[in-house]
């Protein structure tokens, strides 16, 4: 029987894992199995990079985190040895972007499943998120999409008085 101290130790690591997932953009389940140290270093400088952490964790802890949470989809997938990326609130599609682009190169990544912002995603979700452009490149769209309204009358405003302008010229002209 476990000893009160590692039960207590292991709720605490489990309350940290909830707080993690609860505080992350999004969640990207990976097998990892065949990465040797420098790959698994180089990976981890990547993904820090961005400001993802990838942790390996116990999966019976992570479930009985996402259980608590009140997510039963993540069973299947906690079944072999996992790591989890965790995103920042400002960039949810980087640590996607970065694993699959790390699994197409070595071929040792496999990502299992996802979560964004509380729902869970397949890895085909997973796919479609690595795809989303970045964070500035919507910001500069919805920008451009805001401003192209105004541009476009000031235009037909210049258009226009330059027109009147003309029309005064040769009414002027006409006189003289």
């Amino acid at each position: 029987m476990a000893s009160q101290a590692i039960l207590e130790q292991k709720s605490q690591v489990v309350e940290e894992i909830k707080q993690k997932i609860q505080q992350s953009s999004s969640v990207i389940i990976v097998g990892y199995q065949g990465l040797n140290a420098e790959q698994t270093t180089a990976l981890r400088a990547e993904l820090r990079a961005k400001g993802v952490e990838l942790r390996v964790l116990k999966n019976r802890l992570v479930a009985r985190a996402f259980h608590e949470l009140g997510y039963e989809e993540f069973d299947s997938v906690l079944e072999q040895p996992s790591a989890f990326a965790f995103s920042p609130a400002e960039d949810p599609a980087s640590a996607a972007k970065i694993l699959l682009d790390y699994a197409s190169k070595t071929g040792k990544v496999v990502v299992k499943k996802g979560m964004v912002d509380g729902v869970a995603i397949d890895v085909n979700g997973v796919k479609e998120l690595a795809e989303l452009p970045s964070k500035e490149v919507l910001v500069a769209k919805v920008l451009g999409m805001l401003q192209a309204p105004i541009t476009g009358f000031a235009r037909v405003l210049n258009g226009t008085i330059g027109g009147l302008a003309i029309a005064l010229k040769a009414i002027a002209d006409k006189q003289n």
